[in-house]
């Protein structure tokens, strides 16, 4: 697999609740959760499943966004738990839930941008 192909198949999971975003600390900068999919697994289901991964919170993957430039896929989902599992890779130091505002700071996806542009509260 090229470095190409992996961009390309890359999922970020954009996680919402009460108008912030989580965002992960995985390689000494923050980021949206994102990950590869296994074979036959929907971007939906990776979504959820890296989420779950990473944080140890529950989220449904529910709405796909219009594919980025780039080819990657973004997920929204939904929080279904309200404290993590003690399963994550990632310690709370790594986790942050960030305004929109905030977020949209971050170097986003323009469809995560986008996305969060048009859902922040007035």
């Amino acid at each position: 697999m090229t470095l190409e192909q992996a961009a390309e198949d890359v999922v970020d999971a954009v996680v919402v609740d009460d108008a912030r975003l989580l965002l992960v600390n995985v390689q000494g900068g923050w980021s949206l959760p994102s990950g590869v999919p296994e074979p036959a697994e929907t971007a939906q289901a990776t979504a959820a499943r890296v989420v779950y991964e990473l944080t140890g919170y529950l989220v449904d993957g529910s709405s796909l966004l219009e594919p980025a430039s780039d080819g990657g896929a973004a997920v929204v989902c939904q929080l279904l738990s309200d404290d993590p599992s003690g399963e994550a890779r990632l310690t709370a130091g790594q986790l942050r839930w960030a305004p929109f505002a905030e977020a949209v700071a971050v170097g986003l996806p323009e469809a995560v941008r986008a996305y969060l542009e048009g859902h922040m509260p007035v």
